[in-house]
């Protein structure tokens, strides 16, 4: 369902998912490039059917596209200080949801949004118990990870040429050179955006599986 997310005296919409419990550990899935498309609410869907409470914040506040360049334009177009202060109000407002029943949150996100997640992780430190990176990119988003708390699960494409396997290999060192607790898992064969099923020209199912089960799990141990 659609809710309107407070955000520092203002509102943006956002799409929650609730288990059919009426309660679970509150995980905050991150857009693509597209937009808070059907894909990124799908995904809220089925984290509500594994038992957790799933919110999709709309980080473009009303845009959406399935046009390439103007889906550029749109991440591109980001302000990160209000990008910060819109992670910061969706954090707070699924805490302290009635259908949240964690005390801390999970974030994860794919492309545009796993770089999303990771920076939330580190700004939000407090209130994050773990972070999921699917392929994350965003040339202007640098999360600080010195601040980072929580660990870090990441799956990359060995064909990604946005998030290239050397660019994943210098994340893992800078977590590694940080002391921060991290997993990456890199995908032979496949292509960035490979967890998305309805771009077949690049999903993978085999990969996409696998990623989904891995992410349940590191979620269910460390979102509580």
């Amino acid at each position: 369902m659609l809710v309107e997310i407070p955000v520092n005296g203002t509102t943006t919409k956002g799409y929650l998912a609730i288990p059919e419990t009426g309660t679970g550990p509150g995980v905050i899935v991150m857009q693509e490039w597209w937009g808070l498309v059907d894909h990124i609410t799908e995904v809220c869907d089925r984290l509500a059917e594994a038992g957790f409470t799933a919110l999709a914040p709309d980080m473009y506040h009303g845009s959406a596209t399935t046009d390439p360049d103007e889906a550029g334009r749109l991440m591109m177009a980001l302000d990160v200080p209000q990008v910060a202060v819109d992670l910061a109000g969706t954090i707070t407002y699924l805490l302290n949801h009635d259908a949240c029943g964690s005390a801390r949150v999970g974030l994860m996100g794919f492309c545009l949004g796993g770089q999303l997640a990771l920076y939330g992780a580190c700004e939000n430190p407090a209130a994050t118990g773990a972070c999921v990176d699917f392929y994350g990119v965003h040339p202007s988003i640098k999360p600080d990870v010195a601040k980072l708390e929580c660990p870090v699960l990441g799956f990359f494409a060995e064909k990604d040429g946005f998030v290239t396997p050397e660019v994943a290999a210098n994340l893992a060192q800078r977590l590694t050179d940080a002391g921060k607790a991290h997993e990456f898992k890199t995908y032979a064969g496949v292509d960035h955006a490979f967890f998305n099923d309805t771009r077949h020209d690049v999903y993978d199912e085999a990969a996409a599986d696998d990623a989904w089960s891995r992410t349940l799990e590191f979620l269910r141990a460390h979102v509580a």
